[in-house]
């Protein structure tokens, strides 16, 4: 038992030190945008599908930002079911968006080989194209409909990539962190995304390890263009993730932190909600293995469970002040990073459960929809 305490705790010791210091939270989004020479153009890109509970408000917050340089929106509204529609168009006639500044794009079917979200963004971009003034814009914002920003993320984006001459620059959002459910795993899922892509790393042009966040990328058009587009992506799940990868691999930088003024409104009441969004790629991170699934879960047993189980202090205090950084960022009680081994035992069965829906021939979905 003293040797595996040993063991456990050299794990998280490596971890916190030798890791890239990926549990810090330093990485974040400038608040004061520097000021710029010239504002380049940008059109905000965003799918949304049966999103009427909130659509109006994530919206109006893009419509309200403020940049001194040129920018439009083109949603799609992609097969909703509700109100998602009526309120687009409400929206597009109302005083909230002069200059014709939004516009709607009225999704079709689903191409075969496609997923619904990457069917709609390269909807919303085609729109974009054909519709845009003279060269097009400079930067497409690509943001999801459940995400409110306050008004001057835009001018930051946009600031800090011409500041560092960035191809990419993502921003992980604030989730919804009020029930218990969110509490206990919204925290443990930003820690492990940043374990798993550290945002040093990423924001490192000498490595080779590469990410984003999906809910908020803003990204050169030459530079997505160069890459092939939205279609390379037209069946990724990790979508975002394989993104900054291509981007970087095309020798292009990019960066990606934390954004303090960005929130999503999705909520996550239930277990089965959370359990849902995590099965959709989680195996897929694994890349459909199961030794690497073999590994993962025994990774987590040994470096979570046994060390509760046995009360190892010196590993458990490890993970604990590792863990408090992100508990922080999310304003709970210091209480909750003692919480990191419960939830990662909920981890490692929705990572089980995403391997079984695999096999058995479950298809992932977006919004409840068919990759086609």
């Amino acid at each position: 038992m003293v040797w595996f305490c040993i063991f456990a705790t050299a794990i998280w010791f490596g971890l916190a030190f030798f890791w890239h210091r990926f549990w810090q939270v330093d990485q974040r989004l400038p608040l004061s945008p520097a000021t710029q020479a010239s504002y380049p153009s940008v059109t905000i890109i965003v799918p949304a599908r049966n999103e009427g509970q909130i659509i109006a408000a994530t919206m109006t917050s893009l419509l309200g930002q403020i940049y001194d340089g040129k920018f439009s929106i083109v949603v799609t509204n992609d097969a909703s079911t509700d109100n998602t529609g009526d309120i687009l168009k409400n929206l597009q006639s109302s005083e909230q968006a002069p200059e014709n500044k939004l516009s709607i794009v009225n999704g079709t079917d689903l191409p075969h080989g496609w997923a619904g979200k990457m069917w709609a963004l390269q909807q919303a971009i085609e729109r974009a194209e054909n519709t845009s003034r003279h060269d097009g814009s400079d930067y497409y914002w690509l943001t999801d409909a459940d995400i409110i920003h306050r008004p001057g993320v835009l001018a930051s984006l946009v600031a800090h990539a011409q500041t560092n001459r960035l191809a990419l620059v993502s921003q992980m959002v604030r989730l919804r962190c009020q029930t218990f459910w969110e509490k206990l795993l919204v925290p443990a899922f930003i820690f492990y995304f940043t374990l798993i892509y550290p945002f040093r790393a990423i924001n490192n042009p000498s490595s080779s390890i590469a990410g984003a966040a999906g809910g908020s990328i803003l990204i050169r058009r030459d530079a997505l263009e160069a890459i092939g587009g939205i279609a390379v992506l037209k069946d990724a799940v990790i979508d975002d993730c394989t993104l900054g990868k291509l981007v970087k691999q095309s020798g292009r930088t990019i960066w990606l932190g934390f954004g303090e003024r960005s929130f999503s409104l999705r909520g996550y009441d239930h277990l089965s909600e959370f359990w849902q969004m995590v099965q959709r790629s989680a195996y897929t991170q694994l890349h459909f293995s199961p030794v690497l699934l073999s590994i993962a879960v025994i990774g987590i047993i040994v470096s979570h469970v046994l060390p509760l189980a046995l009360l190892c202090w010196p590993a458990l205090a490890l993970m604990a002040f590792i863990y408090w950084p992100t508990i922080r960022f999310y304003g709970l009680s210091p209480l909750w990073a003692l919480t990191l081994p419960f939830a990662a035992i909920l981890f490692a069965a929705m990572t089980v459960s995403s391997a079984l829906a695999h096999h058995l021939g479950r298809s992932n979905k977006w919004r409840d929809r068919e990759i086609g």
